[in-house]
């Protein structure tokens, strides 16, 4: 065998012992993590009935978390990369763990904002943390694939999530809680103890992982090291250059176009679903299908845009899709088309977040991943409070929930045509990252 079949069979060898010890662990973190994020979706009806909430107050303290979100997401990326991986995404977990259970205490509509902004608050950097350290161990030409798999984990703690979900909340009364409160108990508990075995599972970097042997290890930091001296060559830019580049802006409104369409049917397909005379459960088994299609959808798409190292059609053709999806649900009044316009709209949503973030990390060089990454996901993510409030104050001032869904559609939109412009000079390989522009 020649040095370059060599290098192949070495990178073949690496790459799925690593894919294998961290990604399944991550997705499973992560599946809890956007369950406690979205359960107060499937929670809303009988929340709202409860504490008496108007569509607009339950869209607004859905989306609060967001703003809370938005504040602390690059500081929280930033003392990632201080106190290490291990030990950050630890401290989020546990955190956001125990609030998560305290939206059992909620007593009306202050409450609710007050809650749902601290667990903004805690799971802030979580998400772009994950992003980040994925780049600590996989290089550039496998991030898509990895980032779908990873991902994975939001459509399938909905697919999953939504049927657990339906059955907890009928344990109604039992040790005189309601079903939406035991909802947000038995639900928070797991990121606790995951946040616990982090410190266990989880080497900050690969020269501290023992389950690589030694040639592995040196083969894996020499790959990662080339590809950071190529970006760290280049003259490096301030973390509020970075934060505030327009390339990084560009691509937060990108994902934008994706977050709205996530959240917006996170938050409200439940109760879409339910108004069509569905009890919990089986609107959880209803709800579960457009996204276990979009958790198909994205692990091929997020393939394929690797197989083919093209990211900007990828990124663009997934936010068109979903415009589509959600545009076919303004004309259809029945279960079963809308159930089919809905899953449209999720495989578009999903299958973007591979070649995305895979395009992102591109963009951005290693001494911007950090803040870039978080600035990113930051801003992207203040579309999950526009698009759930929005589409609440217009069921409130309607009655339709279909027609809340044009600021969706209009941000997906945008964001197709953004990210055609922004890759239009170059279709197939990555532009010069952030920190070599000025």
């Amino acid at each position: 065998m020649d040095d370059q079949g060599i290098e192949r069979a070495m990178e073949r060898a690496v790459m799925k012992r690593v894919t294998a010890r961290i990604v399944p662990f991550m997705m499973l973190c992560y599946f809890i993590a956007f369950l406690d994020r979205v359960n107060v979706g499937f929670a809303g009806a009988e929340m709202r009935a409860h504490l008496h909430l108007s569509a607009t107050v339950f869209g607004f303290g859905a989306g609060v978390f967001f703003l809370a979100y938005f504040i602390f997401e690059v500081p929280s990326n930033l003392l990632m990369e201080r106190f290490g991986a291990r030990i950050w995404i630890a401290r989020i977990m546990i955190t956001w763990g125990i609030i998560a259970a305290a939206m059992a205490l909620v007593t009306g509509e202050w409450s609710f904002y007050s809650v749902r902004a601290l667990l903004g608050l805690a799971e802030a950097g979580f998400f772009p943390g994950v992003i980040l350290y994925l780049t600590y161990w996989f290089p550039r030409e496998h991030r898509a694939r990895v980032v779908g798999i990873f991902m994975l984990a939001i459509p399938v703690s909905t697919f999953l999530g939504s049927p657990i979900s339906g059955a907890i909340l009928d344990v109604d009364g039992f040790m005189g809680l309601q079903g939406w409160q035991w909802l947000f108990i038995l639900e928070a508990i797991p990121a606790v103890l995951l946040g616990l075995l982090v410190l266990v599972w989880l080497p900050d970097r690969p020269a501290n992982a023992k389950w690589l042997s030694t040639t592995e290890r040196e083969w894996l930091e020499n790959r990662l090291a080339v590809e950071r001296r190529a970006s760290l060559a280049e003259p490096q830019m301030s973390v509020w250059q970075v934060v505030t580049h327009r390339r990084v802006m560009g691509l937060a409104l990108i994902y934008a176009g994706s977050v709205a369409t996530n959240y917006g049917l996170s938050f409200w397909q439940p109760q879409i679903i339910k108004s069509f005379g569905m009890d919990n459960f089986h609107a959880g088994l209803i709800n579960a299908i457009p996204f276990f299609i979009g958790s198909i959808a994205m692990v091929l798409w997020g393939r394929r845009s690797d197989r083919v190292g093209e990211r900007v059609w990828h990124t663009a053709i997934a936010l068109f899709v979903s415009a589509a999806g959600l545009a076919a649900c303004l004309g259809i009044t029945a279960l079963i088309p809308t159930v089919i316009a809905l899953s449209v709209a999720l495989v578009g949503c999903y299958a973007l977040k591979g070649p995305f973030w895979a395009l992102s990390t591109e963009f951005l060089g290693a001494g911007a991943a950090a803040a870039g990454i978080a600035q990113i996901n930051a801003i992207g993510n203040l579309a999950g409070f526009v698009g759930p409030f929005l589409l609440g104050w217009i069921k409130d001032h309607t009655g339709s929930y279909t027609l809340g869904m044009l600021p969706m559609i209009t941000l997906a939109l945008v964001g197709g045509v953004v990210v055609l412009v922004m890759g239009k000079h170059a279709p197939h390989t990555a532009p010069a990252p952030v920190a070599a522009l000025h």
